[in-house]
């Protein structure tokens, strides 16, 4: 098997190597995604509920080893990285409760006779992209409503911090998750591996996080076999100072935001921090 090597940041050793995925396991993995596909929205909620109540659990069990990989694979300190199994586990919980309510509508009739229903159904395969600087909360983020709503993933976790998805993967697997439902591809050479899933007129939808840059194109994309599209779009955004700062308070706000995660994080915060109502310190996350 080809692998590539993934770097702990702090050190600049080689951390572990993971699977460097090709082309051709690329159209492997839609095959897969795609055949179990009819088995999983077949499931009933409940069922589906189970599994990702039982996944939530294993994920908080393992709290100690995803949070000790992802700091070693994106560079946060462990305590935000235990913090991030917590949140990131609090997604599959709400959606294992949300599975079960995936409610139609019924619709007001022109006629006396006759009732208009609206079921609602899981659009298909999901091709999910996530960024490297929270391992594990935008993988459950993506990939835990849309197995709640019976859709099957394929996620391709960035290259510079895929161990914790593989893991998240594992954990999927011991709490009973059908095989092919949830797949992780790991690969260094993401764009020829993602071509795949876009051209793949059997993958209904892509999910992805990441700068606006790459949005772009991967929407472009898309739109050639016309995927419904979720789109997180942004940047390492400033932090505005005013001269007439109250000081103390903008540097708090500062280390609240801007230090958070190693520097690296996007929030949407407004701060009013100047006595001025023209003057006003923004961190803002544009998208």
């Amino acid at each position: 098997m080809k692998t590539f090597d993934i770097i702990n940041p702090a050190t600049a050793a080689v951390l572990d190597r993971a699977p460097d995925a090709s082309v051709e396991e690329a159209k492997q993995a839609a095959d897969k995604s795609v055949a179990a596909f009819a088995m999983w929205k077949a499931k009933t909620p409940f069922e589906r509920s189970a599994i990702l109540r039982k996944w939530y659990e294993l994920i908080l069990k393992d709290e100690d080893t995803l949070a000790k990989m992802m700091t070693q694979e994106m560079g946060k300190p462990i305590t935000e990285s235990r913090g991030e199994v917590k949140y990131a586990a609090a997604f599959v919980e709400w959606y294992a409760e949300e599975a079960k309510r995936a409610y139609g509508d019924i619709v007001p009739s022109h006629s006396n006779n006759k009732r208009l229903l609206a079921m609602k159904q899981p659009v298909g395969p999901v091709y999910a992209v996530t960024p490297w600087n929270f391992p594990a909360a935008m993988v459950t983020r993506k990939v835990a409503p849309a197995l709640a709503a019976g859709c099957t993933v394929v996620l391709k976790p960035a290259e510079q911090s895929p161990l914790t998805a593989i893991r998240l993967e594992e954990l999927w697997a011991q709490a009973g998750g059908p095989p092919d439902v949830f797949q992780v591809l790991t690969t260094s050479d993401p764009a020829a591996v993602s071509d795949v899933f876009f051209a793949d007129a059997r993958v209904r939808k892509l999910t992805f996080t990441g700068s606006t840059e790459i949005g772009m194109k991967l929407y472009e994309k898309a739109a050639k076999t016309i995927k419904r599209v979720s789109l997180e779009l942004g940047g390492h955004a400033p932090f505005i100072i005013c001269s007439d700062a109250d000081i103390p308070a903008a540097v708090q706000q500062v280390m609240a935001s801007k230090f958070r995660n190693a520097g690296q994080t996007c929030v949407l915060r407004e701060s009013h921090l100047c006595p001025r109502s023209d003057s006003v310190a923004l961190l803002r996350r544009y998208g």
